[in-house]
């Protein structure tokens, strides 16, 4: 199928964002598997886990790994102050459901608004499992901008796929992330399948370093256009799915726009961007773990405490 969306007539250069100035060794694994200068991402680390140089946090991480028999990965920054919180930051995750939130921001860079009102039609025998949204309008078809509010407020798969399609496939979305200097980030499948996260995989894994930094520019950089970027950060803190997780390990009043994911051997994910109250800079926040074993259940209480030792961390 033709892409509805065009791509931009000039690529955003690859910044060394992911490359000298984030480079630091990565650990080993315990199991298989509002403008330029805020999405800049620093180039120095205060906190940094999991590598040779432990920071306070490390064995809040390592403790929580052990308690809830899982591989964790994490990666916040402080955009105000710099300062990050790292640990398993470079090992690579199964990312979910969390593509989504760049999947949509990959949409909201190049479509019109005309194409953002474009209604997509559908057969019943593309409504997946999991479909709140969509499969409540297969008679109508929805608009792009209702199926980009169904994937990321209520995780809607059929919604995800019938984006991903009008992007041009997920080979059209790691190519964009190319583009904006994510050299990690694989994209190779729709859903379901891209949960399946077997270890050792590269399919459809980041990690949570790379996330964080794509995140953050979409969010918070000048990738999107300022009306863009609010619709974007809108449908995040709208998100129904997210309790649980990052909102729940950090203060009651700070404000969370965030998308979760969850798959095989015990994946559960979340990725967020988090305004502190009083005035305080955001925070990138991306949180990653599975637990190895093809049965495994996702230990969702596992997000939630890893978010509250880096929030402690960050100070």
């Amino acid at each position: 199928m033709t892409s509805l969306f065009r791509r931009p007539r000039t690529a955003l250069p690859a910044v060394a964002l992911l490359a000298a100035a984030l480079a630091v060794g990565c650990g080993h694994s315990t199991s298989g598997g509002t403008g330029a200068a805020a999405a800049a991402v620093p180039t120095t680390a205060t906190t940094s886990a999991g590598q040779s140089s432990a920071g306070p946090s490390d064995g809040a991480f390592k403790d929580l790994e052990q308690h809830f028999g899982a591989r964790l990965g994490v990666y916040a920054v402080d955009t105000g102050s710099g300062r990050e919180v790292a640990y398993r930051s470079d090992e690579r995750f199964a990312f979910a459901s969390t593509i989504k939130s760049l999947l949509t921001g990959a949409l909201l860079r190049t479509a019109s608004d005309q194409e953002l009102d474009k209604v997509v039609t559908y057969r019943q025998d593309e409504v997946l499992t999991w479909a709140p949204i969509t499969s409540r309008h297969v008679d109508t078809g929805m608009k792009v901008r209702d199926l980009a509010a169904a994937a990321l407020e209520y995780s809607d798969n059929t919604a995800a796929n019938l984006l991903m399609t009008e992007l041009g496939g997920p080979e059209a979305l790691q190519r964009t992330l190319r583009e904006l200097g994510d050299p990690t980030t694989n994209v190779n499948r729709n859903e379901p399948t891209l949960n399946e996260a077997t270890p050792g995989d590269p399919r459809d894994t980041s990690t949570p370093r790379a996330f964080a930094a794509d995140l953050r520019r979409y969010v918070l950089g000048d990738v999107l256009t300022e009306d863009r970027r609010r619709m974007l950060t809108d449908w995040m803190v709208g998100n129904t799915t997210g309790a649980p997780f990052i909102r729940a390990g950090v203060p009651a009043d700070w404000k969370i726009g965030d998308k979760t994911g969850n798959g095989g051997y015990g994946t559960r994910n979340d990725v967020a961007v988090a305004w502190p109250s009083g005035g305080r800079s955001p925070v990138v926040l991306v949180v990653m773990s599975d637990r190895g074993k093809a049965d495994a259940t996702s230990e969702d209480t596992l997000i939630a405490e890893a978010t509250k030792a880096v929030v402690t961390a960050l100070g």
